[in-house]
């Protein structure tokens, strides 16, 4: 028999705390519905051995409305997503609200081998690519030996 005893469920006190400290600090949602924090545009961020390659998922947006730019190794992606409005101009009240919309901005810091001046941009099905081509001093290359 153990001589340790607690008068109240360990377990359930590390839970309540557990929950405590979730709402303090934000704490993980529990749909997608209160995720209010996550990022617009999500993006992917690879390389490859000549570029740096971003995709923005942007759907619903007019390319000519997205401003991407770079500044000091920043790549700011910028725009506006309007909100989706009803053919017939009658107004919604929305219980939830899962596609953002309204104006963004996205900065992502770029590794410092990427060149600001071979940089190409294009918009389709709703993807934002972006290519940042890489210095040439950065490049590997085989050294002869003699």
């Amino acid at each position: 028999m153990s001589d340790l005893y607690f008068t109240t469920d360990l377990f359930s006190q590390f839970d309540r705390l557990h929950q405590q400290m979730a709402a303090l600090f934000g704490g993980n949602p529990s749909s997608i519905r209160t995720d209010r924090l996550s990022a617009f545009p999500q993006v992917n961020v690879g390389t490859t051995d000549d570029t740096i390659e971003i995709v923005a998922f942007a759907p619903g947006i007019d390319p000519k409305q997205l401003e991407v730019s770079i500044d000091k190794g920043l790549l700011t992606i910028a725009g506006e997503r309007p909100s989706a409005a009803r053919a017939d101009g009658e107004a919604t009240r929305l219980y939830a609200r899962e596609r953002f919309s309204g104006q963004f901005r996205r900065v992502i810091e770029l590794p410092q081998h990427a060149d600001p001046d071979r940089v190409e941009a294009r918009y389709l099905n709703g993807c934002l690519s972006i290519s940042v081509g890489k210095r040439e001093s950065s490049k590997p290359r085989a050294i002869t030996v003699q």
